[in-house]
């Protein structure tokens, strides 16, 4: 039994490129959907006096989180990858991650690494091992 939908998920970064060509590899021999999901950040302090200005930088931040997926998505099209649908999420990455695992039904979660030093991993841990270990 062969993965039917991969979700790749990373943060664009040059130490994640590992990851986005894995997916494309592993979606093309396998003839696979190819899922990509960007997680941004919440940014809460927008919500604490919540007015126009505040609207105003949260939708600015919101067309950023936008580009960056598009960007993303293009860079998985110009290396050859076959983008079935992309997702932008706010939030936890881990948490949005598998929620959306567990919503699409994957059969295989690509992750990539920004690849933190050891000590910053240890006190801060990992989106992948977050996924790894989150409770289904």
């Amino acid at each position: 039994m062969f993965p039917t939908r991969i979700l790749l998920a990373d943060d664009g970064s040059e130490d994640a490129q590992h990851a986005v060509k894995t997916a494309i590899a592993l979606s093309t021999k396998l003839e696979s959907e190819l899922h990509v999901i960007y997680v941004s950040p919440e940014h809460p302090y927008l919500h604490a006096y919540y007015d126009l200005r505040h609207r105003e930088e949260e939708q600015r931040l919101r067309k950023e989180d936008q580009r960056k997926l598009d960007e993303y998505v293009d860079h998985i099209r110009e290396a050859g990858g076959i983008v079935a649908q992309a997702y932008l999420k706010m939030g936890e990455a881990a948490k949005q991650i598998v929620e959306l695992a567990e919503e699409l039904r994957v059969d295989l979660a690509v992750l990539g690494s920004r690849g933190h030093a050891a000590l910053r991993r240890a006190l801060m841990g990992s989106v992948s091992t977050s996924v790894l270990t989150a409770p289904s």
